[in-house]
């Protein structure tokens, strides 16, 4: 009885309670971050949300041959917010629990390496730094990741990466609409 109660707590907590922080998390953007980048940004964000969703799964079903859901799960926690996506998605889609552990340790590691990868290539590539903080809020799959790589860029980047991000987060909610029905 007791590992049954565990597993309808565990159920609730990360169909719930994970959806509900994460859209939390996203609207902490104000209104006044989000203008000083402008529309451009959510249509990056939407652009990318979709890109590496599609580019993504086409490639892990066909290229890699994973199963949908691995596919589709490690699309979505690159797409949007990595292990956090990757879970809100496993309830979605009830995919098998090996899925959604293989996409977050997927993700996982491709972030972490992003993290330590971006700051390096920062001086190399002459960028504006509010402009390399886009590109990092764009394209690093965890908001900590995020963080970490727009912090060592400099201020600016670490300004444009978060709200970035957090735009990306965000559209997890719509994300989550289309693909669960769909799935």
């Amino acid at each position: 009885k007791r590992i049954t109660d565990v597993a309808k707590g565990l159920g609730f907590a990360s169909r719930w309670l994970l959806r509900t922080g994460i859209v939390l998390f996203g609207f902490s953007l104000t209104v006044q971050q989000l203008t000083a980048l402008g529309a451009r940004v959510v249509i990056l964000d939407a652009l990318v949300v979709v890109t590496v969703t599609v580019v993504g799964y086409w490639l892990g079903t066909r290229w890699l041959k994973l199963d949908r859901d691995t596919a589709i799960l490690t699309s979505a926690g690159s797409a949007i917010c990595g292990a956090a996506a990757v879970l809100a998605t496993e309830s979605a889609i009830r995919s098998k629990p090996a899925a959604a552990s293989m996409a977050v340790a997927t993700v996982v590691l491709f972030g972490t390496i992003a993290m330590f990868t971006y700051p390096a290539l920062y001086p190399l590539l002459g960028w504006d730094e509010g402009l390399y903080g886009v590109y990092i809020g764009s394209t690093v799959h965890e908001v900590a990741q995020v963080v970490a790589a727009g912090g060592a860029v400099g201020t600016d980047a670490l300004t444009n990466a978060v709200i970035v991000k957090l735009v990306r987060v965000m559209l997890l909610v719509p994300f989550l609409l289309v693909v669960g029905p769909l799935w």
